[in-house]
């Protein structure tokens, strides 16, 4: 499935927020220019590092099997390195399907569009931060906004941003947000993102 190029412009931001300094302040266009610049050089060295990550899984599988057949001594452990070579192979794949998006990912990131876009996200994340992180502390149930991990914080500050400073509608926000986490974050992050996010909104319609 094509990607949408603010989808794209999302996934840049979220790379570049954690170059932009700690006590938000006015930013030049130069330093987010090289900021977005970084980010499309992390997104080059990804693709690199998932495909040889995919050959080792490759090989390791490759020796399970060849270990199934010449080192084990009973039908048990050579199933048991079987399952392991298949499983190990099934990963491998899925690693180079996602290799194989990341291209196109790339190739967007020199459109005009995404560039705009990127910058826009980060200079509002970066001009209006406190004011979000202030909301987000107010959504977040049973736990403390300092504690979060950096990846699940930056998400949220996007889509924050985009509700508040940006004007881009609810649940297209949140269902972008969700799809980043399912990328980026922790196994269950997507979950947590989707309920502070909600929150948020219904905070936001109280106001």
């Amino acid at each position: 499935m094509r990607k949408a190029p603010r989808s794209t412009a999302r996934e840049l931001a979220l790379l570049g927020l954690s170059q932009l300094p700690t006590n938000p302040g006015s930013l030049e266009e130069k330093q987010l220019q090289e900021i977005v610049l970084a980010a499309v050089r992390t997104l080059r060295s990804e693709v690199q590092d998932i495909l040889e990550t995919a050959a080792a899984e490759l090989q390791r599988g490759s020796d399970r099997l060849l270990s199934s057949q010449i080192s084990t001594t009973d039908i048990q452990s050579a199933r048991s390195m079987v399952y392991e070579a298949v499983e190990l192979g099934q990963t491998a794949i899925n690693r180079i399907g996602t290799a194989v998006e990341l291209p196109e990912v790339i190739q967007l990131t020199n459109q005009s569009e995404v560039r705009s876009y990127t910058l826009e996200i980060l200079k509002k994340v970066n001009g209006n931060k406190k004011e979000i992180d202030k909301l987000l502390k107010e959504s977040i149930v049973d736990w403390q906004i300092e504690r979060l991990p950096r990846i699940d914080l930056d998400i949220l500050r996007i889509a924050t941003a985009e509700i508040m400073f940006i004007g881009i509608q609810e649940q297209i926000v949140i269902n972008e947000a969700v799809e980043l986490a399912k990328r980026y974050s922790g196994e269950d992050g997507y979950r947590f993102i989707n309920g502070v996010l909600r929150r948020v909104v219904n905070k936001l319609k109280v106001v």
